[in-house]
């Protein structure tokens, strides 16, 4: 008679691959203050003061940000099997 052995090593790697897409889903896009107009990179503080905005997702080249968005919510958060849309 055989025996069938489940290797650990695979149930505990199937875990591991299950962590990082609901914990990649749930994850916070990168967030940077910005000069709403010029959309130039400032300090943290000028967000909380309430003169930059935040701005989501995206690079930052030269001092300014392109490639992402204002709002949260339209910037896709990335991961394996995550849905979203692209900001813009």
């Amino acid at each position: 008679m055989a025996r069938r052995l489940r290797s650990s090593t695979v149930v505990l790697g199937g875990m591991g691959v299950l962590a990082a897409m609901i914990t990649s889903c749930g994850s916070e896009p990168d967030k940077r203050c910005v000069d709403p107009l010029t959309r130039d990179k400032l300090p943290s503080y000028e967000c909380k003061s309430g003169k930059g905005s935040y701005y989501y997702g995206g690079s930052s080249k030269n001092g300014k940000v392109e490639g992402g968005s204002f709002d949260k919510s339209a910037v896709e958060r990335g991961g394996f099997g995550c849905s979203g849309t692209g900001g813009g």
